[in-house]
């Protein structure tokens, strides 16, 4: 899927994950209840998603963005990883 994400985003914060999801989604003309649907988890849980709420269960978190297209990387910092 194209998207305006480049291709490596450093994110320190549930809130700065939940507003690159949030761009991914709408550059993707999604709504909030069609990933909701696709992820097979509530829309309340896209929202939270999105808003940055902290203590969301990691697994469905890693499956949502696994469903957008988005993978998580972990590496020492200051080798922002370029694919």
């Amino acid at each position: 899927m194209a998207t305006s994400t480049p291709p490596a985003t450093l994110v320190r914060t549930s809130q700065e994950l939940g507003a690159l999801i949030k761009q991914v989604r709408q550059s993707q003309a999604l709504l909030q209840s069609d990933v909701a649907g696709l992820a097979g988890t509530g829309n309340r849980f896209i929202v939270d998603l999105e808003r940055g709420k902290p203590t969301l269960q990691l697994q469905k978190v890693l499956d949502t963005l696994d469903l957008m297209g988005l993978e998580v990387v972990v590496q020492r910092k200051g080798q922002l990883h370029e694919r």
